[in-house]
């Protein structure tokens, strides 16, 4: 019998019609030859919407629902934990707590809600990356933004070519177990309360230095007009604000409504897409300017993870 392939997602009720996009995909780029089980952890979703989301799978492909809020009591809505510096959602950190809380899996994937899938999950779940802690692609959304690049390296303390986006990750689970990662990771919030553009990410990026396995970018594609679009992308990550589900225009956008037709929330996307109107776009603008700012403004803390390392602590899992 095959091995079970686990792949970790996590939201809320507002990406629930954007998950049953990502695993519509999933599914159907899935092979039947395989078991896969997607596992999605939760905080605040509806009924509703587990029963929908639950109406995609298949023989050979699960959905199953795990519940989480108790125990991170410590991740409060504080500028510092905020996602692109504007919204605060627990589910960003669910990924860290993974280890720990499956304990049967010596290897999983977590794969952001906001994706979709052109190619076998089984490829990447096969991709052997060694004594490493996380295989994942480097971060290309924010590339080409010097005042960002300056904070990975000046603030996270990580050369920028080699600064990892979290949005789709090969966790080795049993290494990370063993490391502690939730554990460390909660201990380095409570202490140091560092600031962040990108919380999760940054925390990973810094404690998982040195045993990063780097994916292939086609595994990670995001859509960035300053770069020429992949040819034949394996997983589509419309990351930050390159939303097909917001904007028109998006590289790789009709690769998205082609999953998003068959989704089971296709009138729901597109409700979405047409209320998304001047205020929310120019508060997109803001926040993606105040992103910049905040990354400036962090690199001259005393508290930064590249200077609290300096000093001694231990950073590294």
């Amino acid at each position: 019998m095959k091995k079970e392939i686990p792949i970790f997602f996590s939201i809320d009720d507002s990406y629930a019609p954007y998950l049953a996009t990502a695993l519509y995909s999933a599914i159907e780029n899935s092979s039947a030859a395989n078991r896969y089980r997607a596992i999605v952890l939760y905080e605040n979703l509806k009924e509703e919407n587990i029963s929908r989301i639950s109406a995609l799978a298949t023989d050979h492909f699960k959905i199953d629902f795990f519940p989480i809020r108790s125990g991170l009591e410590s991740i409060t809505d504080r500028g510092e934990n905020r996602l692109r510096c504007d919204y605060f959602t627990l589910t960003i950190y669910f990924r860290l707590f993974i280890p720990e809380l499956f304990p049967q899996y010596d290897k999983g994937l977590y794969i952001d809600s906001d994706v979709v899938l052109s190619a076998d999950l089984c490829e990447l779940f096969s991709t052997d990356i060694g004594e490493c802690f996380i295989g994942a692609a480097t971060e290309t959304s924010v590339g080409d933004i010097k005042e960002l690049t300056d904070y990975m390296e000046n603030a996270v303390g990580i050369a920028h070519e080699k600064y990892i986006n979290s949005g789709v990750l090969i966790m080795n689970l049993r290494a990370l177990r063993a490391a502690r990662l939730g554990e460390r990771f909660l201990y380095l919030l409570d202490k140091y309360h560092f600031d962040s553009v990108a919380p999760d990410q940054d925390y990973l990026n810094a404690m998982c230095e040195g045993r990063i396995y780097y994916l292939d970018g086609r595994w990670n594609a995001t859509p960035n007009e300053n770069r020429t679009p992949y040819s034949n992308p394996k997983l589509i990550h419309y990351n930050l604000f390159a939303k097909p589900w917001c904007y028109s225009g998006i590289q790789y956008e009709d690769e998205f409504w082609r999953y998003a037709e068959k989704s089971g929330y296709i009138d729901e996307i597109r409700a979405h897409k047409a209320a998304y109107g001047e205020d929310k776009k120019t508060a997109d603008r803001e926040c993606a300017a105040l992103m910049v700012k905040r990354g400036l403004e962090i690199m001259q803390n005393e508290i930064t993870f590249k200077n609290i390392k300096a000093k001694g602590e231990k950073i590294l899992i």
